[in-house]
């Protein structure tokens, strides 16, 4: 399997789920699913822990080798964009896409905080 829609269509299949029953579950339309699974669209990233808590597993986990791709690995699992951790970190977006790039590396302080947010999840 290779794509989000090809391990939702198996799980769904296995659970014996139709689309309507997947799409109530997941807050989207049984249209959605269906474009999904037949590899059209592919899901936002708002949906990706939804999408992972119905599977059970992430299919795409990759180990990471540096903070910035644990940093861009932390924010697929969690559906949040740049913007959205950079506000929970109080840094501009920007810095957070330098550290996802590794072009600079955040503070002790802020890298303290970053690893603790990480970690817990």
């Amino acid at each position: 399997m290779k794509t989000w829609g090809d391990w939702i269509k198996a799980q769904r299949v296995e659970l014996r789920l139709t689309k309507r029953q997947l799409s109530l579950r997941l807050n989207v339309s049984d249209i959605t699913i269906y474009l999904w699974e037949k590899n059209r669209v592919q899901p936002c990233l708002a949906q990706i822990p939804k999408i992972i808590e119905f599977l059970g597993r992430d299919p795409f986990e990759k180990k990471t080798e540096n903070l910035g791709e644990r940093i861009c690995e932390y924010r697929r699992i969690h559906g949040l964009t740049q913007n959205d951790l950079a506000k929970r970190l109080r840094v501009d977006p920007a810095t957070l896409a330098g550290w996802e790039r590794t072009e600079h590396i955040p503070s002790n302080e802020i890298r303290n905080k970053l690893m603790s947010i990480i970690k817990k999840n």
